[in-house]
C-alpha cells in the first residue's frame, strides 16, 4: 500500500456499487471513494460476498477504520450481519467486530492522497479507501452540493436528470443545462477577462483561493453555516501548514504586447494562454534550477527535482481548488502542452484526475487576471519552493528609455518563495529572464 498523505485524516463514501449479499469478484469495484481531490473506484482484494455495509454512502470515516465486511461464503453472511457494528451515515464508524481478523493491504489504494479506512472481511479483511457523495446503487439521487443548491433555486427536479459526473453524479452543469443556461462557474477562463480593458493576457485559471460565488450565491445563503467539504478541508490544512514556511515575495512588471500578439496567432491552433505562460515559466526555470528546488520534508536539505512540472491552480465548482500538473513543461512542445492542459482540466472538473496528475508539481502558477485583478500574493503550497501569482494585463502609459511616452499592455507578477531554498537574488534573476522572454521573443515558445 502506498504511503498515505499526512494531511488526510478521513474520507467520505461516495457510493456502494454492491449491496449486502452481492457476489464480489477479485479486482471488481465495490464502492466509490472520495479523496481530497478525486473520486475513485475501489476494487476488492479478494472474492467473496459483501456481508454488511457499516458506513453508508455520504458517511465519513477516519483513516484506518472499518466501513464494511466481506466474507468468503454466502453461508457466513447472516452471522456477520448479526455481529456487524452499525453507524449512522454522517458519523465515523466504530471499530471492526471482534470476529473479523486484522486487515490486509488494500487492493486499490491508488495514491498517496487517498484516505484508507478499510472494508474488513471475515475471515479475511479487505482494506479500501473511503469517499464522498456521487452516484448510488440504491437509486437515491446523488448530486454535488452546488448542483443541489442550483436545483433548488432554479426549480429543477434532480430525479429527472442524468448526471455527467463520475458514476452518474449530477453536476452543476447538468442543472444549468436542464434550464438551458450556460455554465456560470469560472472554472478556467481563456482569453481576456471581463474586467481587462486591454484584452491582454486574460486568464490562466481561477487560482489560489476560491473563485467568487456565481450569481445566486450557490455556496451558501445569508445566515447559513456551510461545512467545509473534503477538498476544502485538504486545502485548509495545506494553507495552515504553509504558515510554518519562511516566505518572501518579489514583484515584477512585464510588458505583454508581444505575448498578446503571439497568442492571437496560435489561439486558433488550440494554444491557450495557460499553456503559453506555463511554457514560458518552465523554459526560464530550466536556466534557474534553484527556483524549482524545495526544502526536504525533514528540513535538512535542498531537493532538486529531476523534471520541471508546472502546476496551475484551478477553482473547483464546489469550492476549493486543485492544481493539475503539466509534467516536463520545459521539454513539451506548446501544442502538446495545450492539449494536455485541456485534458487535465476536463478530468479535474469531473474529479477523474490521478493523484500524480495533481500532486507532483514542482512549481505553481496562479492567475486571477480574468477578474481584472491588477496584483495579488499567492500562498506557497507545501513541498514546493515557489509559486507565481499572475495578474491581468492592461494598457499602461510607459516611459521608454529615450524619454518618449507610449501605451503598452503590462501585467504584474509576484513570486512567493521559500527563503530556506531561494534567496532574493535567485527570485529577481528568474523574473528578469522571464520578463525578457515574454517581452522580446514569445514566439520562441512554439519552437
Amino acid at each position: 500500500m502506498p504511503a498515505l498523505s499526512s494531511t488526510m485524516t478521513e474520507g467520505k463514501v461516495v457510493a456502494w456499487l454492491k449491496k449486502p449479499g452481492d457476489r464480489v469478484e477479485r479486482g471488481e469495484s465495490v464502492l466509490v471513494v472520495e479523496s481530497d481531490k478525486a473520486d475513485m473506484d475501489v476494487e476488492s482484494f479478494q472474492e467473496g460476498f459483501l456481508a454488511a455495509v457499516i458506513v453508508e454512502a455520504g458517511g465519513t470515516a477516519p483513516v484506518g477504520d472499518t466501513i464494511g465486511l466481506i466474507v468468503e461464503t454466502e453461508a457466513e453472511i447472516a452471522e456477520v450481519q448479526a455481529k456487524a457494528p452499525k453507524a449512522p451515515a454522517s458519523s465515523a464508524p466504530p471499530a471492526v467486530a471482534p470476529a473479523a481478523p486484522a486487515a490486509v493491504a488494500p487492493a486499490a489504494a491508488p495514491a498517496p492522497a487517498i484516505p484508507a479506512p478499510v472494508v474488513a472481511a471475515a475471515p479475511a479483511a479487505v482494506p479500501v479507501a473511503v469517499a464522498a457523495p456521487a452516484s448510488s446503487a440504491s437509486g437515491r439521487v446523488v448530486a454535488s452540493p452546488r448542483a443541489k443548491k442550483l436545483a433548488s433555486q432554479l426549480g429543477v427536479d434532480l430525479g429527472a436528470l442524468r448526471g455527467s459526473g463520475p458514476h452518474g453524479r449530477i453536476q452543476a452543469d447538468d442543472v444549468l443545462a436542464a434550464k438551458g443556461q450556460p455554465n456560470t462557474v469560472p472554472w478556467v477562463a481563456e482569453g481576456p477577462g471581463p474586467a481587462v480593458a486591454s484584452g491582454g493576457n486574460g486568464a490562466v485559471a481561477a487560482g489560489n483561493g476560491a473563485a467568487p460565488a456565481p450569481a445566486g450565491n450557490a455556496f451558501g445563503r445569508p445566515g447559513e453555516s456551510v461545512a467545509f467539504n473534503t477538498l476544502q478541508n485538504a486545502v485548509n490544512r495545506n494553507m495552515v501548514a504553509s504558515l510554518a514556511v519562511p516566505t518572501f515575495r518579489v514583484g515584477y512588471t512585464i510588458t505583454t504586447t508581444k505575448l498578446d500578439a503571439f497568442y492571437k496567432q496560435v489561439k486558433s491552433k488550440g494554444v491557450t494562454m495557460t499553456a503559453l505562460l506555463a511554457k514560458a515559466v518552465a523554459v526560464t526555470m530550466a536556466r534557474h534550477p534553484q527556483v524549482n528546488a524545495a526544502t526536504s520534508a525533514d528540513g535538512t536539505a535542498m531537493v532538486y527535482p529531476a523534471s520541471i512540472n508546472v502546476a496551475v491552480a484551478v477553482a473547483m465548482e464546489d469550492g476549493g481548488l486543485i492544481t493539475p500538473v503539466l509534467a516536463s513543461a520545459d521539454k513539451t512542445d506548446i501544442y502538446a502542452l495545450a492539449r494536455n492542459w485541456a485534458d487535465l482540466v476536463a478530468r479535474a472538473r469531473s474529479k477523474q484526475l490521478q493523484p500524480d496528475e495533481y500532486s507532483t508539481g514542482t512549481f505553481t502558477l496562479s492567475n486571477l487576471g480574468m477578474f481584472g485583478v491588477d496584483r495579488f500574493d499567492a500562498i506557497l503550497p507545501p513541498g514546493t519552493g515557489a509559486i507565481l501569482a499572475v495578474a491581468g494585463s492592461r494598457p499602461t502609459v510607459v516611459a521608454s528609455k529615450d524619454g518618449s511616452i507610449r501605451v503598452a499592455n503590462q501585467m504584474q507578477v509576484n513570486l512567493t518563495c521559500d527563503h530556506r531554498v531561494i534567496y532574493g537574488a535567485d527570485a529577481a534573476a528568474f523574473l528578469k529572464d522571464l520578463a525578457q522572454l515574454i517581452e522580446t521573443s514569445p514566439e520562441s515558445l512554439a519552437l
